[in-house]
């Protein structure tokens, strides 16, 4: 009997948007499982709580019950290790996620040699969306409304009530 494939895919999620969703759902073609590992960056001030993000991720993911989500804290590796997985899944949007990711893929294969990452290229309707861009534009009253799933759409209308949910022409 083989070896289930399960492949953790990393991230602060704050919030979690389409493009990290597609990531997932493509990673499945190629892995048996896939994990969203919710990752606490102790240098980054996130609006959401890891508890947050991971409600909205369980609600967001349908159910399916190849997609697991958990959150961990430290090093990758040691996760990866832990729950047995043996790749790393990320999305690469434009030539400087690539820079960093290449750097942080190396620095993981040096800490355990066993770690492979794969990247998948974002679909084009994501490739301008970030957690990032989505948070701003949320807090200066601007619809996100199409760049998130529903129940971080919620969650961002709790935080930012003055946000307009409707698209501008």
């Amino acid at each position: 009997m083989m070896k289930e494939k399960i492949a953790v895919c990393p991230g602060s999620f704050d919030p979690i948007t389409h493009g990290h969703l597609d990531i997932v759902r493509r990673g499945l073609c190629v892995f048996d499982k896939v994990i969203i590992a919710v990752g606490h960056n102790p240098l980054k001030h996130d609006l959401f709580t890891t508890e947050e993000k991971i409600d909205m991720i369980r609600r967001s993911v349908d159910g399916n019950p190849r997609i697991e989500v958990d959150s961990f804290e430290g090093l990758l590796v040691d996760y990866i290790q832990k729950v047995g997985a043996c790749a790393i899944l990320r999305g690469l949007r434009v030539i400087s996620d690539f820079e960093l990711e290449m750097q942080l893929a190396l620095m993981n294969r040096r800490l355990f040699e066993e770690a492979e990452t794969f990247f998948l290229m974002t679909d084009y309707n994501h490739l301008f969306v970030s957690s990032t861009i989505v948070k701003a534009t949320a807090a200066a009253g601007g619809s996100v409304e199409g760049l998130v799933p529903y129940p971080a759409l919620e969650k961002l209308l709790e935080k930012f009530p003055p946000m307009n949910n409707k698209k501008r022409p």
